[in-house]
């Protein structure tokens, strides 16, 4: 997809459709009015109508015969200035973009005049551009009929020249790429994508993108006593990973960032075997390792000034003769022990060999990103993410980058005395509590694995999978996490 900014007047531009924004405030709305019906005349009844009312995501389509062929011209509401934000034009793109044809392959969108705005008109642009983009998206690599073409290009119109907003749509494309490859790789089906292709399609990324990646294969995790993901691994015919990325953008000597993504492309649940309505949905189980792997794609193609490594633990959760069972005891890489209790609360076992592995970096901060826990689910939904973690300063980040991408968390606690739930009789911790704060518990497992360095999880089982299409996120795979972590890094 191609995605640039023009120095124009908009009625110099040449697009099969184009896209006004327009405030509900007078006197701005009628001057905004004005404008759009001077350089197109023939829309001029459609805007006069009280369909044009300027109020958010209110959209009026209309058709000018100036130019040749079909010229489609889109005004869509973007509410009062007082509550106007970057997402208010994140969510007016897209809803622009949604409301297209299949006869559109090229749209333009005309940046209002932001002397009145109170969001900046390079955050305006950057905004535009995620919406327009990530409200496109389409998974239809499986498809062979009725398959759209979809637009292919996405112009960004402004009536002054401006570096900073030129810069804004660069940077907002890579991001939107970067959540591109997350989705395609989360919506992938489990017959195509486990452990062994996930590698390779992280090689790939890195191969376009330019970080480096290198894949350990399971005769080195044995060797390195990675405990937890081999005993996930038991049950599976196929091998595990342990996918290494590393971009080295800043100073040499300068500790990296490291992120780590659960990367289990099929769960069944294993012996503790999950229903089998919406199974298939487990093959977004690895979505925690698309986010990393989109991210490190976006931050090398944005060649970030800083350091970021992700590490990627994969494998499939299945149930065989030779599967990890209730009651077992395993020993992670860093030698403490975990009693069984439920199988199918295998995305800590692996995520739990890989934090202890982060240690060698002497990272400045380690952050674990996991579709963790139904717990989640049910006490956020599928509209914020859980977040935990032991660091103030880091969780002060993620937060503030949360605000500015609206991907929105929320803080759950960490109290010790949830400690009790996952205490065990015979080995230093159990892998699951019951069901009362499954989300926390599960957590504070992980916080046993955990080196001298500040940590922070994120938990998105209910983000990373939508069971409906959202305001600029498809059904399915919503590649949460890429805009955050790339946020968060470039303001690091």
């Amino acid at each position: 997809m191609n995605v640039r900014f023009r120095v124009s007047s908009p009625g110099q531009v040449r697009t099969d459709a184009i896209v006004f924004f327009l405030p509900e405030e007078e006197p701005f709305r009628s001057a905004q009015i004005g404008h759009i019906v001077q350089i197109f005349p023939a829309v001029e009844a459609a805007l006069r109508s009280g369909e044009a009312s300027g109020k958010q995501n209110s959209i009026v389509v209309a058709y000018s015969p100036e130019r040749t062929g079909t010229r489609k011209v889109i005004v869509v509401g973007i509410g009062k200035n007082a509550n106007i934000t970057a997402e208010t034009f994140r969510r007016a793109a897209s809803t622009a973009v949604r409301r297209l044809n299949n006869g559109v392959s090229s749209c333009a969108f005309v940046l209002p005049d932001d002397s009145h705005s109170p969001v900046a008109g390079s955050d305006i642009a950057f905004a535009v551009v995620e919406g327009a983009v990530l409200g496109s998206y389409k998974f239809t690599q499986y498809k062979t009929t009725d398959v759209s073409s979809g637009i292919k290009e996405f112009v960004v119109v402004s009536s002054s020249r401006s570096a900073a907003i030129a810069k804004a749509v660069e940077h907002a494309a890579s991001v939107c790429e970067g959540v591109y490859v997350a989705r395609d790789l989360a919506n992938m089906p489990g017959n195509d994508l486990y452990p062994e292709t996930l590698a390779a399609h992280a090689k790939q990324a890195g191969k376009k993108a330019g970080f480096r990646v290198q894949v350990l294969d399971k005769r080195k995790i044995e060797q390195l006593g990675m405990g937890g993901l081999l005993a996930v691994n038991q049950g599976s015919v196929r091998p595990p990973v342990f996918i290494i990325m590393e971009w080295r953008g800043g100073n040499a000597k300068e500790p990296p960032i490291v992120l780590v993504g659960k990367g289990i492309t099929f769960d069944t649940g294993g012996i503790s075997i999950k229903p089998a309505e919406r199974m298939g949905e487990m093959k977004m189980d690895m979505h925690g390792a698309a986010t990393v792997i989109g991210t490190l794609y976006a931050v090398a193609k944005l060649k970030l000034p800083i350091n970021v490594v992700g590490l990627v633990p994969s494998t499939e959760n299945m149930p065989s003769g030779s599967a990890y069972r209730p009651g077992d005891v395993i020993r992670f890489m860093n030698g403490k022990t975990a009693e069984i209790d439920n199988t199918d609360a295998e995305g800590r076992l692996i995520l739990a060999d890989a934090l202890t592995y982060a240690e060698r970096y002497n990272p400045r901060a380690v952050i674990d990103i996991a579709t963790l826990t139904g717990a989640c689910v049910i006490a956020l939904g599928h509209i914020t993410t859980g977040l935990m973690g032991t660091d103030r300063d880091l969780i002060a980040r993620i937060i503030a980058a949360a605000e500015r991408t609206s991907e929105y968390v929320c803080e759950l606690p960490l109290h010790d005395e949830y400690l009790e739930q996952i205490k065990s009789d015979i080995a230093d911790v159990k892998n699951t509590g019951g069901r009362p704060a499954g989300a926390i518990t599960a957590a504070l497992f992980l916080k046993h694995f955990i080196g001298n360095y500040p940590w922070a999880h994120l938990d998105i089982a209910g983000t990373g999978m939508a069971p409906k299409e959202g305001a600029y996120t498809p059904k399915g795979a919503t590649g949460v996490g890429v805009r955050l972590f790339v946020d968060m890094l470039r303001n690091w």
